[in-house]
Order: structure tokens, then sequence, then C-alpha cells
């Protein structure tokens, strides 16, 4: 098995793709929009990932935030709103805006679990600043570290209830971004004081069972590389300072603010100290590159994988969506009752 999480280019696999996937082994996969059309067809391809490595259980990732993050949408599947919407009834009423993200979360993770998705790429947990970029903006759970935190681990707790895997993000944190990591590369020039604000969420919740690092440039900490492929940022920041322990997977290699080609980013990416070079775009020669730089999977590597994938599966019953997404309607609206 090999450290490399691949997109894939269509609605079925090609003759192509099977022959690839089946010689290198990724440690999962990431599904986009082009990738889904229906609940029937949707189950059929994650049946036929799982058939190619004869696992039951399989890293089979998507981007189902809610809001404007979400690959699988209406009208096959429900609308989720944005973080944002949680962090304005924390003003209200912290409590219940903890149960709406876990109900919320639950409901969502149903969806994923109908056709065998294992984990999402979510909670968010960037803290957002003021005058940042707004591609974190309304994905955001807040401003205000704690709040991201709390709101972030009922996120996590309502996914693990549907039987899925979530994935904090963007480690050490995006929410100072004055830019686009999908189109350039950010700079953050705060202190290293400052950026205890940004660490702070993922060091509540450092015993995620996965995360995904940040393609941000931290002045403080490295002034020559961002964050995913940073030693010093992945080993003392990531690791060490904020103590995450989990899968640490690099974002999306194709992503303009990295240099070089994408699997000269992935082989920087491992020598940083990531445990998963995440490939989006199902380039072939891409992934076979990844696949020639790739180390030998390292056992904790192996373990770190097998805790997450522990928890995904069982037996979630999807007949509760329903009274769960009724229970955070109710409760969203308290933030109209409020005004």
């Amino acid at each position: 098995m090999i450290p490399a999480i691949f997109g894939l280019s269509g609605l079925t696999l090609s003759a192509e793709e099977r022959a690839f996937f089946k010689d290198a082994d990724p440690a999962g996969y990431i599904l986009f929009g082009r990738n889904i059309e229906s609940r029937g067809q949707l189950r059929a391809l994650t049946d036929e990932l799982r058939a190619i490595h004869g696992r039951a259980r399989l890293l089979i990732t998507i981007d189902q935030e809610g809001g404007r993050v979400a690959r699988m949408k209406p009208p096959v599947w429900q609308a989720y709103p944005a973080g944002a919407a949680f962090a304005a009834l924390y003003d209200v009423a912290p409590a219940s805006a903890i149960e709406a993200a876990r109900v919320n979360a639950h409901a969502l993770g149903l969806d994923l679990a109908e056709v065998e998705i294992t984990c999402t790429h979510a909670p968010v947990l960037d803290v957002r600043q003021p005058g940042a970029h707004d591609v974190i903006g309304d994905r955001a759970l807040g401003e205000e570290p704690m709040r991201v935190a709390a709101l972030g681990r009922a996120v996590l707790d309502g996914l693990e209830r549907a039987g899925i895997c979530g994935t904090i993000k963007h480690i050490p944190g995006h929410g100072r971004a004055c830019a686009d990591s999908h189109k350039e590369l950010p700079t953050v020039a705060a202190s290293a004081a400052e950026l205890e604000t940004d660490i702070a969420p993922f060091k509540a919740l450092a015993d995620a069972p996965m995360g995904m690092t940040a393609h941000v440039c931290y002045t403080a900490w490295d002034a020559e590389n961002p964050g995913t492929l940073s030693p010093f940022v992945v080993g003392e920041i990531i690791r060490e300072r904020i103590g995450f322990g989990g899968l640490l997977l690099t974002d999306d290699l194709d992503m303009e603010a990295l240099s070089g080609t994408v699997p000269e980013r992935a082989a920087r990416a491992f020598a940083a100290g990531c445990d998963i070079a995440l490939n989006c775009w199902a380039k072939v020669d891409d992934m076979t590159g990844i696949a020639k730089v790739a180390p030998v999977m390292q056992p904790l590597t192996a373990a770190r994988l097998e805790r997450a994938l522990a928890m995904t599966g069982g037996t979630p019953d999807i007949g509760q969506q329903a009274e769960l997404i009724a229970k955070r309607d109710a409760l969203l609206a308290l933030v109209g009752e409020a005004a």
C-alpha cells in the first residue's frame, strides 16, 4: 500500500485507472462532483473501489462540509448549512449550537454512509479573521478559538455516530490567509504569539483521527516553505506543539500555492513528515509519479490509518435522518427568535 489518496476521472473507473489502482494500491480515494450522479451510481463506484483491493474497509473520502463546499448536492441529496450558521446560533445559545452542529453532522454522515463513503474532510477548524480572504469565510465555525473547538468536536461526534471519520483542517490554520491557496501561496506574517489563536482549536481536538495541512507560509515559523512542505511546521508545530497524533494528509498537491511538479511536491511533503499525499485531479501521469516517489508506508502511518478506519462502518440508521434534520432546523430557528 502506498501512502497516497487519489482522485477519479469520472462516474465509473476507466480501464487505465482500474489497472493502476490495483497495481499501486493507494491508501484511499477522494470523490468530487464529476464522480457523482445518483445514489445507485455512487454506491456502484465505491463498491468497485473496494473490490479492486479486496478490503471491506477502505478510505473513500469527500469534501462534504455543507454550504458552498458540498460534492453531493440537491435534488439527490440534502443541502446542509455552512459553519457560520452554527457560529451565529452559538452567540444566542451555545449548548443549542453544539447540539445543532452534532445532529447536522450525524445527518450529513448518513448520506455518506448510505453510499459507503467512509470519510469527509470536515470540520474546518480555521479561526475566521477579519480582512482575510473569503476562501474560508462562512465555512468557519467562528472567530473565537474555543467556540470553533466546541463546534468542531460536535461535528466529529456527529459524523462518528454515522460511522464516518472526520478530518480536522487546515492545520495549523488557514483563517488569516489573504489569498486563496488554490490560486497562489498565501503568506501569513503574524507573530508566533498571534498564531497561538490559530492553533488553539487544533490543540483542543488533537486527538482527532485525521487532519489536513494548510498550503500557507507562516513567516514566524518557516519563511521559506508552506506548512505542508515544512519539516518545522509539520514536526515542531503540528506534531509537537499542537500534539496532533492522527493521520496527516496534505491538502491537494495540485493547488497553485505549491511549486514544482506534483510528484516533486509529494516527495517534499513526505520529507516534511506528512503521512499521506492527497492528489485530487486524476491525472494518471501525476499519480504514477507520486507512486514512484512515495516511500513504503511506515508502521506508524499504517497504525494511524487503521485507527481512522476503525471509526467507520457499522449499521447506521438511515431512517433517523429526517428527525435529525428537523431537530437541527428547530435549533437554528432560535437565532431568528432571538433577533
